[in-house]
């Protein structure tokens, strides 16, 4: 943090966690109230619609950043790293920490001046706090539901998003990382 400072003295910095997650058809069964005996159904499809979910979160701050789309790969992380980018505020510059997947090491990857990227160290999904929001979103949004197609899928995912995500209190009580906080 201290080499990202000196590189940039008149920005302020911030620290974002991105990440990815698939939300299909395929869905999550997740635990329910039921009176003491009885045995609740849950829903679970077998159909093979998705889409993904792209995500940054800034848990000081308590914003967030998103875009869903069918696929991703290279061009897809580009549209999301030209977006992410035209969202930050002015003078800001994003620190932003990401996995090791294959489209974020790829050499296509067109990353912008202002966001230094720190990735992850290998197999560490725990280090995200992203990876909470996509559990908060299967628990309180996802789970036990079935869809008809993409566009259903779409309206779910989008809900989700504009329900917790957007929420600056949620982001910043379910994506937390201590670690990451700075220490004025």
């Amino acid at each position: 943090m201290d080499k990202v400072r000196s590189e940039h003295p008149c920005k302020k910095i911030e620290v974002w966690f991105q990440d990815e997650a698939r939300f299909g058809q395929q869905g999550t069964i997740a635990r329910v109230w039921a009176l003491k005996g009885s045995r609740p159904r849950a829903v679970r499809q077998t159909k093979y619609e998705w889409l993904y979910v792209i995500g940054s979160v800034c848990p000081q701050t308590g914003q967030s950043i998103g875009l869903l789309s069918p696929y991703i790969n290279t061009d897809v992380m580009n549209v999301y790293l030209r977006q992410f980018n035209r969202e930050l505020s002015e003078g800001i510059h994003a620190v932003l920490v990401w996995d090791q997947a294959g489209f974020h090491k790829s050499n296509g990857l067109n990353i912008p001046d202002n966001i230094t990227i720190i990735p992850l160290p290998t197999y560490s999904p725990e280090l995200n706090p992203v990876e909470n929001l996509w559990h908060y979103f299967r628990n309180h949004y996802w789970a036990n539901r079935a869809y008809a197609d993409y566009d259903d899928l779409l309206m779910s995912a989008t809900d989700a998003w504009q329900k917790a995500a957007l929420d600056p209190e949620i982001i910043k009580s379910v994506c937390r990382a201590s670690y990451a906080e700075r220490n004025n």
